[in-house]
């Protein structure tokens, strides 16, 4: 018998163990990169992360949508509200912002034209010459002034410039000076009630002190019209002050009144300053304060009538306005509680009615009758912070400027 040997097939041979090992090995492999199911924990912790990444994309997309929107206009402050505090401070920030990028370059323009101002193109800030009068006009008074207005320039009044010289240069005038502040209701008054308050509030001080008529000496109708018949004693207090004036019944209290025959006024501009404030009043629905001083110039009808100065008179005046479901009042007239005043360049001592202006020209011949010579302290006319309240009302006092 012949041996056999292996039918040769041109592959290699793998022995036993080796084949045995290799599938070993694989099998191991094979466990150890197959996918293994996840605890019930990590189950539970992968859900709350996704839920967690839905829910931010929700409020990122809600963010995104509300920015798109239109922002409500700023509503109007109360009349007690202070500044919208968060709304000015998102303002500053992005001024801090712009400049802090500009910064430099401004810095750097200005050293250039303080070593030579001739750089700036057509007189940007204008001649040293120019008066004050080309200064800006004043914004409206919204609080009360804490000191006396600084002095301008050493100008002198004339028919051309009646207030140069003057801080009331730079003032509002008129009637448009007279800024009546918004409304709010008050107490068991309306918000329309309140302002029927405060425009009749307006049209007592437009009728006693810048009513042509009232002005150059008349009744000052107007005025008057605005009173509360109901009030007692009051209408005939004032009948009495126009029809017979004295140093008890002065219509100078509450008019301002000049004799069209001595004087005349410069113009047809009144300068005006002051402001008009409400509050809930304890009787009245609501009371109004109103402090405001006017500036009239003026020139003589006889001499020299190209002279030109100015009478200051400044009025505080309290008013009611009740609610006539509950006080026997006119519906929409005004009672009036308090009024004080202060008049510069007037004669003192004469209770005709009359404002009479001092002019330089006339210094030396006689006074009106009546007048006295100017005894007390020196005020200034223009200085709105002071209380009159506290003023002297002894002897005749000097202002200090006209």
């Amino acid at each position: 018998m012949s041996d056999q040997q292996p039918e040769e097939t041109g592959e290699p041979t793998v022995p036993d163990d080796v084949w045995e090992r290799f599938a070993s090995d694989s099998e191991r492999d094979i466990r150890a990169s197959a996918p293994k199911e996840p605890s019930a924990r990590a189950r539970m912790v992968t859900e709350r992360l996704r839920l967690q990444d839905e829910r931010e994309a929700e409020r990122a997309a809600r963010r995104a949508s509300r920015n798109k929107e239109p922002r409500p206009a700023p509503q109007p402050e109360g009349w007690r509200t202070g500044p919208a505090w968060r709304e000015m401070d998102g303002r500053a920030a992005r001024r801090r912002k712009v400049w802090a990028f500009i910064g430099i370059p401004v810095a750097v323009a200005v050293a250039v034209v303080a070593m030579k101002p001739s750089l700036l193109p057509g007189g940007l800030f204008g001649s040293p010459a120019k008066s004050a009068a080309a200064g800006t006009r004043l914004p409206a008074e919204t609080v009360a002034p804490t000191a006396a207005p600084s002095a301008q320039d050493s100008a002198t009044p004339t028919r051309k410039r009646p207030f140069a010289g003057s801080p009331a240069e730079r003032w509002a005038e008129g009637a448009d000076a007279i800024v009546v502040p918004k409304a709010t209701p008050v107490g068991s008054l309306t918000e329309q009630q309140v302002a029927t308050a405060l425009r009749q509030t307006k049209k007592l001080l437009v009728g006693a002190n810048l009513e042509p008529a009232t002005v150059r000496g008349g009744r000052p109708e107007t005025a008057l019209s605005v009173l509360d018949p109901k009030q007692p004693g009051m209408l005939d207090t004032v009948d009495r002050m126009l029809r017979a004036p004295d140093r008890k019944h002065d219509p100078l209290n509450l008019f301002s009144r000049f004799d069209s025959r001595e004087v005349a006024l410069v113009g047809d501009v009144i300068k005006v300053r002051g402001r008009i404030t409400f509050k809930a009043d304890e009787d009245a629905a609501v009371a109004v304060h109103a402090d405001y001083t006017f500036v009239y110039p003026v020139s003589p009808v006889h001499g020299n009538k190209g002279e030109v100065t100015r009478t200051i008179v400044r009025r505080v005046l309290d008013v009611a306005f009740s609610d006539p479901r509950k006080f026997q009042v006119t519906p929409g007239k005004l009672v009036i509680r308090h009024y004080d005043e202060s008049i510069g360049n007037s004669e003192c001592d004469v209770y005709d009615g009359f404002l009479h202006p001092r002019f330089v020209s006339a210094m030396s011949t006689a006074s009106p009758s009546g007048s006295a010579s100017a005894t007390g302290p020196a005020v200034d006319p223009y200085d709105r912070h002071r209380d009159l309240r506290d003023a002297s009302t002894a002897g005749c006092g000097t202002v200090s400027r006209t």
